[in-house]
């Protein structure tokens, strides 16, 4: 059994690794780079960004199977409208947006070595504040999975999403969460892959938010690279 590590992002303008124990199994030793890698959690928070900005992190599965980390990186918001939930899908995020409000995007990505997108959740919020308070607020959020053309490859097995709060809101927390199972040409047994990706958006009354994401994967492979952010 290879490595089995936990990684946390928790600031804005780096990126802090909090690794457990590792331990190595005698086939790791034979070979100092194996392909195929054991499971991982990884973690990523990010404030915000300014309207019109978007800010972004990526780790990548190195070649001894632990996770590199990459910096923070800012920029202006980029064009996403195929990949990221639309703001327009429910009443409530609908009516936030026709308020004028704040709105913010999310991405949440699992891509392979070969740059593929295998498995995405993504979220759209839109909230307006008056007098101190969250008036009205929602968050959608959308999956989005890799097919392989002999009808294999990954599908989407659960997907949940919810607001803790709608109108009248000192504050408002939404979390989405979806899995991923994978069977196809790299696992015809469907028992190896398994991504399952959580997205949380903080909204608050000054107009400020943050965004948190998560991915579990039940097992890796190197050149992997997860890639989270919002704007």
């Amino acid at each position: 059994m290879n490595s089995r590590l936990s990684v946390a992002a928790v600031s804005a303008v780096s990126l802090v690794a909090l690794m457990g124990g590792t331990t190595v199994a005698t086939a790791q030793e034979s070979n100092p780079a194996p392909k195929s890698c054991d499971g991982v959690r990884l973690t990523g928070e990010l404030p915000a960004p300014a309207p019109g900005q978007a800010v972004s992190g990526q780790i990548t599965i190195g070649p001894d199977c632990e996770p590199e980390l990459g910096s923070v990186r800012r920029g202006p918001a980029s064009d996403r409208p195929a990949r990221t939930a639309t703001t327009a899908t429910t009443t409530a995020t609908t009516a936030a947006a026709t308020a004028a409000g704040h709105q913010l995007r999310g991405w949440n990505e699992m891509y392979d070595c070969c740059n593929i997108r295998m498995t995405g959740l993504y979220t759209a919020s839109s909230w307006d504040t008056a007098d101190g308070r969250v008036t009205t607020a929602g968050t959608t959020a959308t999956q989005e999975w890799n097919r392989e053309p002999w009808d294999a490859g990954w599908s989407l097995t659960s997907q949940t999403a919810k607001d803790d709060c709608a109108t009248d809101c000192a504050e408002v927390n939404s979390e989405a969460h979806a899995d991923f199972a994978y069977q196809g040409v790299f696992d015809p047994t469907g028992d190896w892959y398994d991504n399952t990706h959580h997205s949380y958006v903080q909204l608050t009354a000054d107009g400020t938010a943050s965004c948190r994401f998560d991915v579990e994967l039940r097992h890796t492979f190197v050149g992997w690279n997860w890639r989270y952010g919002c704007e």
